[in-house]
């Protein structure tokens, strides 16, 4: 995973529209990379909800919200329009941005040993270079948690 001090990898990746966003045209902008393992599940939702109610005051912060998984565009959009969430999400299917952030790993449920995507997030500065990592997410207070951040 990747460490504060680190330049974010560079990503273009379709969005849950199927336009293109790239990392690197955020330059100038912070933004909260947020890796999520699948959407639509009570983790991830939790997770993005807690974004999405704080977005206005992530926005006052100039902070540019993506979220990221290996979910295909349909299910990205499906989401986002479900939770009604103002921000990006990515469809990275084959793992691109996952791989690159340092965002896969080995995971344990209920005595099961797999690799899926860590729940993790980024908060990067407007020169690209990683301010902050979240590797232990709370996904019912992530956006408050990324708030206090901002203002410290």
């Amino acid at each position: 995973m990747l460490n504060v001090g680190d330049t974010a990898p560079d990503f273009s990746l379709p969005d849950q529209d199927g336009n293109i966003f790239s990392l690197k045209a955020q330059r100038g902008k912070k933004v909260l990379v947020w890796f999520f393992p699948k959407a639509s599940t009570p983790g991830c939702t939790a997770q993005g909800c807690s974004l999405r109610d704080n977005h206005e005051q992530l926005l006052e912060k100039d902070v540019v919200v993506v979220g990221i998984s290996k979910d295909s565009v349909r299910r990205q959009k499906n989401f986002a329009t479900k939770k009604e969430f103002p921000f990006v999400l990515i469809a990275d299917e084959e793992g691109q941005a996952v791989q690159a952030f340092g965002a896969w790993g080995l995971k344990k449920y209920m005595g099961r040993e797999y690799d899926g995507i860590l729940r993790s997030s980024f908060l990067i500065n407007e020169e690209g270079i990683i301010s902050h990592v979240f590797s232990k997410v709370k996904t019912k207070t992530h956006g408050e948690d990324v708030l206090v951040v901002l203002e410290s």
